[in-house]
C-alpha cells in the first residue's frame, strides 16, 4: 500500500500513557540542557512531571535541537597571549623534524625492507640411504638455459653473493632437485629455513641453477603471511567479525637466490580467484596447506589482484602514462554517476576535489551524505553542496543510526513487495477526539540516534499540527508507538529519497578521521596501545562504517604521524583492516605542492577497493615543489614521486606571490555599497585591514597568474554539478577575504615588523642575536613597552624553540612557501603575517594555499572559518586523486604499477574552461575591473 500524503493522511496523536512513561527521563535530561544554557531565550521548555505529558514548546521560544549541537562562538580576536600548550607543540614539532632530519641523513640509501636470507641447514651425519642435495637429470640447454635467464650468463658483471644486489652467474640451470631423497620441481612451492627465532619463509621455486663458484643454488619467489608484510603485528584484528585468516598468504614480486640445502619440505598453496563464491571457495581451500589470491608490494604497500593470465601479479614500478586525449573534457554532466559518503567531511574540501577530478575522467561523483561533528563545517559543505544530505553527528552515532536504519527499512519497506500493509488496523493512528493535553504529529521530518545528552537510540523530529518550525522538537521512538503510519510514510519517503544509505547504496567512502591522540598536545599518548586512546577510536569506527556498508572504493587521509607514532601502528592498523576485509589496499604519501600550490604539507592517503574493482593508482607530480622535511625510513618507499632515474617535465614550483598576488591590498579608506542581488555589502574601495567584518567583496585587479586565472573559475567552469545545470550562488565574487583580527598589543607589534623578506619578531627593537642565531636581549637598548604598558618583544617570542625560532611574528615573502596551512591564524609561534600588510593571511587567502575555489564560500565565525580550511585536504591533490578514482572506476586504469603520469592539460586553465567558452558568453567568474 503507498503511503498516505501528509495532507490526507488522518491527524495523528501521541497517547498520553505512553509520553508519560518517559516523563521523568525526558525531564531530566531537559532540565541538564537547561543548566548548560545562559540566555534565557534559549531555555527549551521544560517537560512535565511524571505522570503528565510534556508539551510542544510555547510559540516564540526557541528550539534547542540545533542549538545542543552548535558549539560555542568565540570572539574572533587573537589571543592576548598564546596558549602553553600551543607553544609547547610547536617546540615538540620542531624537536621532532630535527630528529627526523638526522634520521634521515644517517640512513642507509635504497629499501627500508627487510631482505630475505635463508640459512643452510645445520647437518648433522648422513644416515644410511640418505645423501647431499643435488640437482636431478640432465642440465638445461645451454640455449634454452640463456633464453630463460639471460642475465645469468652475462660475464661483464663479476659474480656477487646472493645477500648482494647482482644476481648469481650461472654454469647450467636445471628443472629438478632432490633435497632428503624428496624430489623437487621448478614452480614447486616449499618451505624455506629461515633465520633464528623466525618462522620458515614460504617460496615458489623459478630456478635450480649451479653458479659459477660450483655451488649449486635455488631462486625463490616469495610469498608472505599478513604478518611478514607491512601489516606486522596487526594480524588479530577483528572489524565487524572480519578476520585475517591464518592460511591466507600473499605471492610478491620478491625473490631471492639461496643454497639448495635451504629446502625444508613442500607445502601445497592453492590459488583462489578473490571473486569466487564463499562456498566454493571453502570447499577448494578445505585440503590444502595455504591459499593466496591477491599479491604483495613493499612499493606503497600494496596489495592487489593477480591478473589471471599467468598468476603473476604484474609490476608494480611501471607507470600509466597518459595521454590529452584521456582529459574527459565536455561542457555537459558525464553519464555514468556514482555515490560518495564523505565522513569527517569538515567543510567538504576532500569529497569537493574528489568530485571535479572523477568529472575530468568522465564519471559524475556526486557527495550524496556527509558527515561531521562540527556545525559550521556542516553549513559551510551544504551550502556549497545543497544536493548533500549532511549529518552533524557524531560517527559513532552515524553508524548505529545506519543499523537501525536499516531494521525501519526492513520493516516499513521490504516487506511491503509481499504484503499490503506493514501495519496491523488495530495499530494504525488513532485519529479519535484529542483529549486537552495532547498534541497532533504533522509529519516526522528527520531522524538521528542519540546525541546532544540524549540516551542511545532513535529520535524522530516532530513537526507538530499548528505549530511553526521552531517548535519542532526530537522524540524517542517509543513516544511515537501510536503513530505507525506517520513512521511509515517517513521511512518510505526517506528510502525513495535515500536519506542514509543502505549496504550496497555507497560506492566510495572517503575522509580523514582525526587521531588526536599522537597529536603533540597529547602529552599522555599511549605508545603501546593507541588504539586504547578514546582520542583515536575514530580509525576504528571509520573501519567499522567501511565494513557495514561495503563501499566499492574507499580512501583514507591522514597525518603522516599515523606511519611514525608507535612505529606506524595506526598507518599499519588501517591497512590490517582493509586486507581482512578481502579489499585490495595501497598506502601513499602525497605532497600537497606536487600538484600546484605553494605549500609543501605531506599527507597519507589509503586506497581501498572490492577485489571485484580496479584498484586505483597514485597520480605523479605536475609540479616542482620547495621541500620541508621527510617521511618515516620505515615507509619511505610509498612518497608518491618519480624515480630518481627519471627526469620528469615539471611545471616551476608555486610560490606565494602566484597564489595570492591578485587580492586586495590594504587601503587607508573603504566605502561600502548595498548589493541589489543579495543581502552583503560590497566594498568599491577595496582593503583589508587587521578588521574585516564583511565576507563578501569584488575584486580589484585581474587575474595574474594561471593559478590565479583558474582559482576564479565557475563552477561549471571546473566541471562542479553540485548545483545541477544551474550556475550557483556567488560566483564572481570575492568572498571570506577576512582576517583574524589581532588584539591591539600585537597589531601594534605588526605595524613593527619591516617589510622585508625574512622580517620577524628578531627585528624589533631590543633584540640582538648572538652566537649559534640564539637572541639575546640587546644589553645597550632598554626595552620597549606597548601603549598597553606590555613589551614590545614579549618573553614568549625570545624562549621559543630555545631562542632559535624565526617564527613569532614572521613575514612570509612573495616567492617563498609555507610548510602546511594550519587552523590557527595567532602569530605568536608561526610566520603567518602578510608579505606587505599589517595583518595575518585571510581567510581566503588561506583557502587558495589550500587550493579551494574562490566560489566556495565558508560560514561561522572568523577563527572557525580558519579551522575548517585547516583541516581541509588540499582541493587540487583530491582532484588528482579523483581523476585516478575516476580512471578506475571505469575500467579505464591500465596497467598494474601503482602510479600514474596525468595529462600534461590536467592543470591547464585552458583545457579546464575550453569546455564552457563556446556556451557561456560571460564567464561566471569573470573578474570586475575597478
Amino acid at each position: 500500500m503507498a503511503p498516505s500524503s501528509p495532507s490526507s493522511a488522518a491527524p495523528t496523536r501521541v497517547s498520553e500513557r505512553k509520553r508519560a512513561a518517559k516523563a521523568e527521563e525526558v525531564c531530566q535530561i531537559q532540565e541538564d540542557e537547561e543548566e548548560a544554557l545562559v540566555a534565557s531565550s534559549a531555555k527549551r521548555r521544560r517537560g512535565a512531571s511524571a505522570g503528565t505529558k510534556p508539551k510542544p514548546p510555547k510559540a516564540g521560544r526557541k528550539k534547542k535541537a540545533e542549538a545542543e549541537r552548535t558549539e560555542p562562538v568565540e570572539d574572533d580576536v587573537c589571543a592576548e597571549e598564546p596558549d602553553e600548550e600551543e607553544m609547547a607543540m610547536g617546540e615538540q614539532e620542531a624537536a621532532e623534524a630535527e630528529a627526523e632530519e638526522q634520521e634521515a641523513a644517517a640512513a642507509p640509501a635504497g629499501s627500508p625492507g627487510k631482505k630475505r636470507v635463508a640459512q643452510p641447514r645445520k647437518r648433522g651425519a648422513v644416515a644410511a640411504g640418505d645423501h647431499e642435495p643435488e640437482f636431478v637429470g640432465e642440465p638445461v640447454p645451454a640455449a634454452e638455459a640463456r633464453t630463460k635467464w639471460p642475465k645469468r650468463y652475462d660475464r661483464s658483471a663479476a659474480a656477487k653473493r646472493p645477500e648482494e644486489d647482482e644476481e648469481l652467474k650461472a654454469r647450467c640451470h636445471y628443472r629438478s632437485a632432490k633435497v632428503d631423497n624428496v624430489v623437487y620441481s621448478l614452480d614447486d612451492d616449499v618451505y624455506v629455513k629461515a633465520g633464528e627465532n623466525e618462522a620458515d619463509y614460504i617460496g615458489r621455486i623459478t630456478e635450480f641453477f649451479e653458479g659459477t663458484d660450483h655451488c649449486q643454488y635455488f631462486t625463490c619467489r616469495w610469498f608472505f603471511r599478513p604478518e611478514d608484510t607491512v601489516i606486522n603485528s596487526l594480524v588479530s584484528i577483528d572489524v565487524d567479525g572480519q578476520k585475517h585468516d591464518p592460511r591466507r598468504v600473499f605471492l610478491s614480486e620478491e625473490n631471492n637466490d639461496n643454497v639448495l640445502d635451504c629446502i625444508i619440505s613442500k607445502v601445497k598453496i592453492v590459488p583462489v580467484d578473490p571473486n569466487m563464491d564463499p562456498k566454493a571457495k571453502a570447499q577448494l581451500i578445505e585440503h590444502c596447506d595455504l591459499y593466496y589470491d591477491m599479491s604483495y608490494s613493499v612499493a606503497y604497500s600494496t596489495f592487489a589482484n593477480i591478473p589471471s593470465e599467468n598468476g603473476a601479479s604484474g609490476s608494480e614500478t611501471t607507470s600509466g602514462i597518459s595521454d590529452d586525449a584521456d582529459l574527459g573534457m565536455s561542457s555537459h554532466m558525464p553519464g555514468r554517476t556514482a555515490t560518495l559518503l564523505d565522513l569527517y567531511s569538515g567543510c567538504g574540501g576532500m569529497s569537493t576535489g574528489l568530485c571535479l577530478g572523477a568529472a575530468l575522467a568522465g564519471l559524475k561523483l556526486e557527495t550524496r551524505w556527509a558527515v561531521d561533528l562540527n556545525s559550521f563545517a556542516c553549513q559551510s559543505l551544504k551550502y556549497n553542496h545543497p544536493q548533500t544530505e549532511v549529518r552533524n553527528e557524531k560517527a559513532d552515532e552515524f553508524l548505529a543510526l545506519l543499523r537501525e536504519w536499516a531494521v525501519l527499512c526492513d520493516q516499513y519497506v521490504n516487506k511491503d513487495v509481499c504484503s499490503d500493509s506493514t501495519v496491523p488496523e488495530d495499530q494504525e493512528d488513532d485519529d479519535s477526539t484529542l483529549d486537552k493535553d495532547e498534541f497532533v504529529v504533522e509529519k516526522l521530518i528527520g531522524i538521528c540516534y542519540g546525541g546532544s545528552g540524549r540516551k542511545n537510540g532513535i529520535y524522530f523530529k516532530v513537526q507538530w499540527e499548528g505549530y511553526g518550525p521552531e517548535e519542532d522538537t526530537w522524540e524517542p521512538i517509543d513516544n511515537l508507538s501510536d503513530c505507525p503510519l506517520k513512521i511509515k510514510e517517513f521511512v518510505q519517503e526517506g528510502y525513495r529519497r535515500k536519506i542514509l544509505p543502505l549496504p550496497g547504496d555507497v560506492d566510495v567512502i572517503c575522509g580523514g578521521p582525526p587521531c588526536q591522540g599522537i597529536s603533540g598536545f597529547n602529552r599522555f599518548r599511549n605508545r603501546n596501545e593507541p588504539l586504547k586512546d578514546e582520542k583515536n577510536k575514530q580509525m576504528v569506527t571509520f573501519m567499522d562504517i567501511v565494513a557495514y556498508l561495503k563501499p566499492k572504493y574507499v580512501l583514507m587521509e591522514n597525518v603522516v604521524d599515523i606511519l611514525k607514532f608507535a612505529d606506524g601502528y595506526l598507518g599499519r592498523y588501517a591497512l590490517s583492516c582493509l586486507v581482512a576485509m578481502n579489499y585490495q589496499a595501497r598506502l601513499g604519501m602525497m605532497v600537497a605542492g606536487c600538484y600546484g600550490l605553494p605549500q609543501f604539507r605531506m599527507r597519507v592517503f589509503l586506497w581501498g577497493a572490492l577485489s571485484s574493482m580496479v584498484l586505483p593508482k597514485y597520480p605523479l607530480p605536475t609540479h616542482d615543489v620547495v621541500v620541508r622535511g621527510g617521511a618515516p625510513n620505515a615507509f619511505s618507499q610509498s612518497i608518491v614521486a618519480y624515480d630518481e632515474t627519471q627526469r620528469p617535465s615539471l611545471k616551476k614550483a608555486l610560490l606565494l606571490g602566484d597564489a595570492i598576488s591578485d587580492l586586495p591590498q590594504a587601503s587607508p579608506f573603504a566605502s561600502f555599497i548595498h548589493c541589489a542581488t543579495c543581502t552583503c555589502n560590497l566594498i568599491l574601495f577595496l582593503q583589508v585591514e587587521n578588521y574585516q567584518p564583511h565576507d563578501v567583496m569584488e575584486y580589484s585587479s585581474s587575474p595574474k597568474t594561471e593559478f590565479q586565472r583558474y582559482i576564479r573559475l565557475g563552477r561549471k567552469d571546473m566541471l562542479d554539478w553540485s548545483f545541477g545545470e544551474e550556475a550557483g550562488p556567488d560566483e564572481g565574487k570575492l568572498l571570506d577575504h577576512q582576517p583574524l583580527r589581532l588584539n591591539n598589543d600585537d597589531y601594534e607589534r605588526v605595524q613593527q615588523i619591516p617589510v622585508k623578506k625574512g622580517a620577524n619578531f628578531r627585528d624589533l627593537k631590543g633584540v640582538k642575536v648572538g652566537a649559534n642565531n640564539i637572541v639575546e636581549w640587546d644589553p645597550e637598548i632598554e626595552r620597549v613597552y606597548l601603549s598597553s604598558g606590555k613589551p614590545l618583544v614579549p618573553d614568549y617570542a625570545m624562549s621559543f624553540i630555545k631562542g632559535r625560532s624565526l617564527k613569532p611574528f614572521g613575514r612570509l615573502w612573495w616567492d617563498e612557501t609555507v610548510p602546511t596551512v594550519v587552523t590557527r591564524a595567532e602569530p605568536h609561534n608561526q610566520a603567518i603575517l602578510h608579505p606587505t600588510q599589517a595583518r595575518v593571511l585571510t581567510v581566503r587567502e588561506n583557502a587558495r594555499l589550500q587550493g579551494f575555489p574562490d566560489y566556495y564560500r565558508l560560514f561561522g565565525p572568523i577563527k572557525e572559518k580558519y579551522i575548517q580550511v585547516g583541516n581541509a585536504v588540499a582541493v587540487p591533490v583530491a582532484r588528482a586523486l579523483g581523476y585516478c578514482l575516476g580512471q578506475a572506476f571505469l575500467g579505464e586504469s591500465e596497467g598494474s604499477g601503482p602510479l600514474y603520469e596525468l595529462p600534461a592539460s590536467f592543470t591547464s586553465v585552458a583545457s579546464v574552461a575550453h569546455a564552457r567558452a563556446s556556451s557561456v558568453s560571460t564567464p561566471a567568474g569573470e573578474v570586475i575591473e575597478q
